[in-house]
């Protein structure tokens, strides 16, 4: 899974084709830990979509740009630009309904 940081952002995500899903997330975040197999396993269904994580501790800038002010919140962009974000857990079939809305056929 692509770790995006302020360095690599640009190339990575805001200048991506196509649609992107970032991962906000944190070590001690125990919903994050719960998540994270099920971001995994959504990435190999959804092979067209780019998936990516950013630690909300080692990327402050990156976080303060989302407003992140609950973890784990996921991103859902294009073209550079959000199109909704979901907080919280929830199940792989949860997720890949919720982005199949966005992924063109």
């Amino acid at each position: 899974m692509l770790a995006i940081t302020k360095e690599n952002y640009d190339v990575e995500v805001a200048k991506a084709d196509g649609l992107v899903v970032i991962d906000f997330w944190a070590e001690w975040c125990g919903p994050c830990r719960m998540l994270a197999p099920v971001f995994q396993e959504a990435s190999e269904e959804l092979t067209s979509v780019k998936f990516c994580k950013v630690n909300v501790d080692e990327q402050p800038e990156l976080t303060r740009k989302f407003g992140v002010s609950s973890i784990p919140m996921l991103a859902v962009m294009k073209d550079g630009n959000v199109l909704t974000t979901l907080v919280g857990y929830r199940t792989k079939d949860m997720l890949v309904a919720e982005l199949s809305e966005y992924v063109e056929e």
